[in-house]
């Protein structure tokens, strides 16, 4: 392991996503052998660099001194989600067709939002995942805004 593969700056910031799982080694296949991430620790906690990100996965767990009042778990309900990892492909067809010959589970094929193509899948403990390709919003074409509810 080198110094440079893991997220540790030596200025600044940088940004990486924290996952909580049920199964560390079961989630490390994911993103390294099915989206193509680097194990840089397979263990306590996991870091998986993917493209010029950072996945870090452990599992889930009660309050510690720094998160007094925090539970960590997987997602319980697929149906809803606060969050989600967003990654931004060259080719979003290339990559549908080359992960989902390697297990990844798409909601639906690619579908055209105007202003990009996207679609979403699922890892193995039900976290959602947008894969997107920015198609017209290189243009100035831009998403409709979101439906009021």
């Amino acid at each position: 392991m080198l110094q440079d593969d893991l997220p540790a700056p030596d200025t600044g910031l940088l940004l990486t996503h924290f996952l909580t799982v049920a199964d560390v080694p079961r989630s490390r296949a994911f993103y390294s052998d099915v989206l193509g991430g680097t194990v840089v620790l397979a263990e306590n906690p996991c870091i998986v660099r993917l493209a010029n990100g950072w996945i870090i996965m452990n599992p889930g767990g009660g309050p510690t001194p720094d998160k007094p009042d925090v539970s960590l778990h997987p997602p319980t309900d697929p149906s809803t989600a606060t969050s989600f990892l967003n990654i931004r492909v060259a080719d979003i067809n290339a990559c549908h067709q080359l992960w989902s010959e390697k297990g990844a589970e798409f909601l639906t094929p690619p579908i055209d939002r105007k202003a990009e193509l996207r679609c979403y899948m699922r890892d193995p403990d039900g976290y959602l995942i947008e894969v997107g390709q920015a198609t017209g919003l290189t243009h100035g074409i831009f998403a409709d805004p979101p439906a009021s509810g």
